[in-house]
């Protein structure tokens, strides 16, 4: 088939979001089909360019910038990004090109006039791949009222479940949020777990034996260090562990809240934590490879269900997880059932601190536990099983 695929995140970059678009992208090429994959970009300067990917079709789009800005400009770019898109899409050599289906990926929630455009044009299904809940979380998390604002957002993201065909969900739990859509007669909902393909092993210019943790028990947390994660506890845990000698801690990533968990560890004397910048994800297994335990952590005021790419690459590399998640969330139940780490959802620093203790002997004592993750990653979390169940929808069309 011919499918485009429309999203806001790609390589070059280096997020969760970009890594995972280009897993599912090479898996379609992989498995027959051609992709296209359509992205904004206010870099370029005319308005377009295509690039071939690893056989994946590329085409930037010229839209204005939403990145690294103040919110109100990035609003604003977000909400005229679709029609730019369509402006410059209809000056490229593409601007007649058919596709079978369309595919977009979420977070942005502002795809719909882009999506219901080409859906018209090409008389094709899509797919809506959900990955947060905007401005849900939002609201959550205390960083939004259901004011003007929400309002607005909440209309954005309501036009974008209308455009859609079928709707992927992370997980089971975030399907009830969509009870109302799915009344409306042709339309499916599902879920789709999140997904990886194999990185290449890449050697990490993170060696963590030529830094003071040398011979320690590492917990790694390697992402995105925003609001959304709460990584203080994380900070807190690292300060428990602070008069011992082996283990330490280390963070690799970028976002909002580095300085301010840099200037924390500064401040508390912390000798057993280090920062890194963000690497390569084909450098990331040899990372994990010197380390014990992979770290997450959700800000409790969450409401949705949420299981991010960073799990995908721990289980991936073997290494068990220790998790401090919001009360109910859907990923703590598959921690716990498939015995592949320590979750604690009362966000408290001391219950978290039992459990990786726990973790850290069980490590010792359990040889079977790295095999238990690669098991559930291949059972659940693989690029191909991915791509297969969305490939079904326009099958069926």
């Amino acid at each position: 088939m011919r499918l485009v695929l429309i999203a806001d995140t790609f390589p070059p970059l280096c997020t969760s979001g970009a890594v995972q678009l280009r897993d599912l992208a090479r898996e379609f090429v992989h498995q027959g089909h051609l992709v296209t994959v359509m992205l904004p970009d206010a870099d370029i300067k005319n308005w377009w360019s295509i690039e071939d990917m690893d056989g994946i079709r590329v085409i930037r789009l010229k839209s204005l910038r939403t990145k690294n800005i103040d919110y109100v400009r990035r609003t604003l770019g977000e909400f005229l990004m679709p029609y730019a898109m369509r402006y410059s899409l209809k000056k490229s050599p593409l601007a007649n090109e058919k596709w079978d289906g369309v595919v977009w990926y979420s977070p942005s929630i502002f795809h719909g006039p882009l999506v219901q455009w080409l859906k018209t044009k090409n008389a094709c299904k899509s797919y809506l791949i959900i990955r947060d809940i905007f401005p849900e979380w939002a609201v959550d998390m205390g960083l939004m009222s259901r004011g003007l604002l929400y309002r607005g957002f909440n209309a954005i993201a309501q036009y974008q479940y209308s455009v859609a065909d079928v709707i992927g969900v992370q997980t089971p739990g975030n399907l009830s949020y969509f009870k109302s859509w799915i009344e409306r007669p042709a339309r499916r909902l599902e879920v789709l777990q999140n997904w990886l393909a194999k990185p290449a092993n890449r050697k990490s210019r993170i060696c963590l034996d030529k830094t003071g943790l040398i011979g320690r028990k590492i917990f790694v947390y390697a992402g995105n260090m925003g609001v959304a994660q709460g990584i203080d506890i994380l900070i807190a845990l690292a300060e428990k562990f602070n008069d011992r000698s082996d283990v330490g801690f280390v963070f690799v990533g970028r976002g909002s809240e580095t300085k301010k968990l840099k200037n924390l560890v500064a401040e508390k004397q912390l000798e057993n934590v280090l920062f890194f910048d963000e690497i390569h994800p084909d450098e990331i297994p040899d990372l994990y490879s010197q380390c014990c335990v992979g770290m997450l952590s959700l800000d409790p005021r969450h409401k949705s269900h949420n299981i991010p790419g960073k799990f995908l690459t721990y289980m991936q590399s073997g290494l068990p997880v220790l998790a401090n998640v919001n009360a109910g969330n859907d990923l703590a139940a598959i921690i716990r059932n498939e015995l592949v780490g320590q979750v604690c959802e009362s966000n408290k620093v001391d219950e978290l601190y039992l459990l990786a203790n726990r973790l850290l002997a069980q490590i010792d004592e359990d040889p079977t536990l790295s095999n238990r993750c690669l098991a559930l990653f291949e059972r659940e979390f693989s690029s191909k099983k991915a791509v297969e169940q969305i490939a079904e929808v326009f099958y069926s069309a």
